[in-house]
C-alpha cells in the first residue's frame, strides 16, 4: 500500500484496536500517543489512525482540543473528504428518508449513524439546517454545504452553532447563512395531522424536534376525548398532535414565551385555537401548583430537556426524572395515561424506567407500562455507539 500523505495518529500499546475495527466511531485522547506532532495538529485535520504496530485502522477527523480526539470517517486508504465524498454520504441518507416520508421534512443526517460524525442536518422542505458539531465538519463546511445543495436541491442552508457539542469541541457559537436567504418568519410543518410552527433562526436546536414524531403519534392514539397536559411542551409537540386526533382540550406548559406563542399559532392554523391554553412557568412549579389544585387530565406528558447530558450528571438527573414522575402522576385521572420522556445520553432505558416507577410509586399510583418509544427512523441507531439511542418515551396507564 502506498503510504498516505496524511498525518498519522497512533494508538497506545495498551489500547486495543478491536472496537475501531468493529465499527466504534470514537477515539479518545487518552488512547493515543499525544506527542508534540499530534498536539500540533490543528482542529479538524484529517489523519490516518494506526494501531500500536503501525497498521492503518481508519481515516479520522482529529481535534487535539477535545476528549474525543479522533472521529472515524472512512477506511484508512480513503482520500481526503471532498464535495463528492459528502455527496455520496448524503445520497445514501436521502434514499432512506425518501422511502420513509412522503414530504421532505425530517432529519436527513443523524451524525455517526449516517457516516458523518458530529453532523446534524434537519430538512424543512427547501431549507436545511446544519449543526456541524465536530471540528472536522466545521473546517469542511463549504464542501458539505455544496454537496447538500447538489444532492437535495435545497435553496437555503443555515448553520446552527448552538449545539452543546460545539462548545465541547472548542468551536464558535456563530450562526450563519451558507446558501440563500434565512426565512423571515416561522415555517409550518405538518406532522401527525397537526401543524407545527418551526422557528429555524431563533428557535431551540434546529427549530423543531423531529425525533418525537412516532411518540407524538402513539400519544395521539390515546387522546380521543381527553383533557391533555403537555409539560415542557416547546412548540406544542404532544399537545397539538393530541388536538389533531380528538382531544377536547390541551394545556401546554413551557419556560419559553416564544415557544408557547408558536404553539398557539400552530393551534390557530389547525382551527383549534379555542382548545389550547398555555402557561409560561417553571415545569416543577407548574406541576406542584396543579397538584395543589387537584387538577385532573386523561393524558399527561412530560418531555423535559436532558437532565443528565453527561455521566457526571447521571445521579442528579435520575433524581429529577423521579421527581417529575412523582409530581405528574397525581394529575392523571383513573385509567388515564402518563407519558415520561428522556433525551439524556447518560441515562439508559433501565435506569430511566426505574426512576419513573419510583416516582409513580411515591405518588401512590400503580402503573401498567403499555409502550416504550424511541426516536423515529430518521434518527437511526449506530449499534456500536449506545449514545446514538438517546431518546426514551415510556407510556404508562395509571
Amino acid at each position: 500500500m502506498t503510504p498516505s500523505p496524511l498525518p498519522v495518529i497512533r494508538l497506545l500499546p495498551k489500547t486495543k484496536p478491536q472496537a475501531i475495527r468493529r465499527g466504534y466511531p470514537w477515539v479518545y485522547a487518552n488512547e493515543v500517543v499525544t506527542d508534540r506532532r499530534t498536539r500540533a495538529l490543528s482542529p479538524g485535520t484529517i489523519a490516518v489512525l494506526e494501531d500500536a504496530e503501525r497498521s492503518p485502522l481508519a481515516l479520522v477527523g482529529v481535534n487535539p482540543n477535545s476528549k474525543i480526539i479522533g472521529r472515524v470517517l472512512d477506511t484508512p486508504e480513503a482520500a481526503h473528504p471532498d464535495q463528492a465524498w459528502f455527496a455520496a454520504r448524503l445520497r445514501k441518507a436521502l434514499t432512506l428518508r425518501e422511502r420513509l416520508f412522503p414530504s421532505p421534512f425530517y432529519r436527513l443526517i443523524h451524525a455517526e449513524a449516517d457516516g458523518l460524525p458530529g453532523v446534524i442536518i434537519d430538512r424543512f422542505g427547501d431549507i436545511a439546517v446544519v449543526q456541524p458539531n465536530a471540528a472536522w465538519a466545521d473546517v469542511l463546511l463549504p464542501e458539505l454545504a455544496a454537496a447538500l445543495a447538489e444532492v437535495t436541491g435545497v435553496t437555503t442552508i443555515l448553520k446552527n452553532a448552538g449545539g452543546r457539542g460545539r462548545s465541547l469541541e472548542g468551536l464558535d457559537d456563530v450562526d450563519a447563512v451558507l446558501l440563500g436567504d434565512a426565512p423571515t418568519a416561522p415555517i409550518p410543518v405538518e406532522m401527525n395531522g397537526a401543524t407545527y410552527m418551526a422557528d429555524l433562526v431563533g428557535g431551540q436546536k434546529t427549530g423543531l424536534f423531529f425525533d418525537q414524531r412516532p411518540n407524538h403519534a402513539f400519544a395521539a392514539r390515546l387522546a380521543g376525548g381527553a383533557r391533555v397536559l403537555d409539560v415542557f411542551s416547546h412548540v406544542g409537540g404532544f399537545g397539538l398532535a393530541a388536538l389533531a386526533n380528538g382531544a377536547v382540550q390541551a394545556h401546554c406548559v413551557d419556560g419559553s414565551e416564544a415557544a408557547l406563542a408558536l404553539a398557539t399559532e400552530g393551534a390557530a392554523r389547525m382551527g383549534a385555537a379555542d382548545k389550547l391554553s398555555t402557561t409560561k412557568a417553571d415545569a416543577f412549579d407548574a406541576l406542584t401548583a396543579l397538584g395543589e389544585e387537584q387538577a385532573q387530565y386523561e393524558l399527561v406528558v412530560c418531555d423535559p430537556p436532558a437532565f443528565a447530558p453527561s455521566s457526571k450528571a447521571r445521579e442528579p438527573g435520575l433524581r429529577a426524572y423521579e421527581r417529575i414522575a412523582r409530581l405528574s402522576a397525581p394529575l392523571v385521572a383513573e385509567d388515564g395515561y402518563l407519558v415520561l420522556c428522556s433525551c439524556s445520553h447518560a441515562v439508559d432505558l433501565s435506569a430511566f424506567t426505574g426512576a419513573c416507577l419510583r416516582g409513580i410509586g411515591r405518588a401512590g399510583r400503580r402503573a401498567q407500562l403499555i409502550h416504550t418509544g424511541q426516536a423515529g427512523p430518521d434518527h437511526p441507531l449506530l449499534p456500536q455507539l449506545a449514545e446514538s439511542g438517546y431518546l426514551k418515551a415510556l407510556f404508562f396507564r395509571l
